[in-house]
Formats: structure tokens, sequence, C-alpha cells
């Protein structure tokens, strides 16, 4: 008898899948590392999804609480500063619109 990693109840040494949690098991009694916690996969999300990708890092245990803090602040200071940006490109081309319309430019 072995101890499931998941849930923690006695299960047969042969057992594929845990029959309390019903989590699958590889051959060596450890559980298999779900794709969305590879480091691609967290990558990927960030680039597409921005801080709506945090809950990823956050869930994810092959990160240390200190690495999950600092990207943390890097994507709300590159988010921060991505908003700040398209607010002033925005006031930019606006004014910029509004003087050629009046005629001001040649």
């Amino acid at each position: 008898m072995k101890k499931c990693p998941f849930c923690a109840e006695e299960i047969q040494d042969e057992a594929v899948k845990c029959r309390f949690c019903g989590e699958f098991l590889d051959k060596t009694g450890k559980f298999k590392a779900k794709w969305y916690f590879s480091t691609s996969a967290v990558v990927i999300a960030l680039i597409v999804l921005g801080p709506f990708a945090l809950p990823m890092v956050w869930y994810n245990p092959n990160y240390k609480k200190s690495t999950k803090v600092i990207i943390s602040t890097i994507v709300i200071i590159v988010t921060t500063f991505l908003i700040i940006a398209s607010v002033y490109f925005e006031m930019f081309a606006y004014s910029w619109m509004e003087k050629k319309a009046l005629g001001q430019f040649k």
C-alpha cells in the first residue's frame, strides 16, 4: 500500500488511478505535472493574456514565492506602462487630427 500524492489516501501499489480523488498516477507513483504548469505555457499565457494569466503563476507548484512575486510585479509594471502609453498616444493622435481638421498643418 502507498499513499496517493494528491489526497493522501491509502491505495494499492499497482494503482494507476486513485479511487478516492480520481487522479491518474504514473508508474513511479508520483504525480505527473499538468501541461499548464510548464514554463512555456505560462510564458505564452502571460504574453497573450497579460495580468489575466497571473493565477497560472500563483497556482504553479514549480515556482518559489519570490519568483511569483517578481513575475507579478513585472507584469503589473508592464501593464501599467502600456495603459499609460496608449492613453498618451490616443491624446496625441486626437490633438493631431484636430489640428489637421482645422488646417493648421500644411
